[in-house]
């Protein structure tokens, strides 16, 4: 496959990277454009990661209210205060702003979740009929992924981003570490909604 000017652009603006590496992910991918994005997005992905230690002392407060009767306050934190004030990164807090107020979650992340509600949960789950006789090391394995699944509902990192179903919030905001280069927090969120006092 032939490399052209087009897709060094193309995916130079996708990703933000200088031309020379947009160049290079395209050589390394034998021209194919979909499979240099991929390499890429993995890559920016594993730089998040390593971000995610990163202290987090700056960002915004947003705020969305849907048809009046949904309201959403969220708190999202980055690095400095030139990311919080990019436009891109108020659009990525009002999206989370959205995902709250369409997905009602309990939690940020899984750490968030209190450990005596994990706990009761697992207790519960590893007491189900459907375990009875089955080895304690292949129980374990299939409470976690119960566990998980229960919680992917309630905690907001875990569950479907509602702009976009191929991916999580989590996956989303990792994306959005990997575009700004700092580290990003959801740190609080309060969702009121009309007639219901939790």
């Amino acid at each position: 496959m032939g490399i052209t000017v087009e897709d060094i652009k193309k995916l130079k603006e996708l990703t933000g990277i200088g031309l020379t590496d947009a160049k290079t992910a395209l050589v390394e991918a034998d021209g194919d454009f979909d499979k240099a994005l991929e390499a890429l997005r993995k890559k920016g992905l594993t730089k998040a990661e390593k971000k995610g230690d990163r202290e987090t002392r700056e960002g915004i407060i947003d705020s969305y209210v849907h048809s009046g009767r949904i309201g959403v306050v969220v708190e999202v934190n980055c690095e400095t205060d030139f990311v919080a004030r990019l436009p891109e990164f108020k659009e990525f807090a009002h999206q989370i702003a959205m995902q709250i107020a369409a997905m009602a979650p309990k939690y940020s992340t899984m750490e968030d979740v209190p450990a005596d509600v994990l706990e009761a949960k697992k207790k519960e789950l590893l007491e189900s009929d459907s375990l009875k006789g089955k080895p304690a090391e292949m129980a374990e394995k299939i409470v976690d992924g119960q566990l998980k699944k229960h919680f992917a509902e309630q905690v907001l990192s875990e569950q479907v981003f509602v702009l976009d179903d191929s991916k999580t919030v989590g996956e989303h905001i990792k994306e959005q570490i990997a575009k700004s280069g700092e580290n990003i927090r959801i740190s609080q969120f309060k969702r009121i909604e009309l007639g219901v006092n939790e």
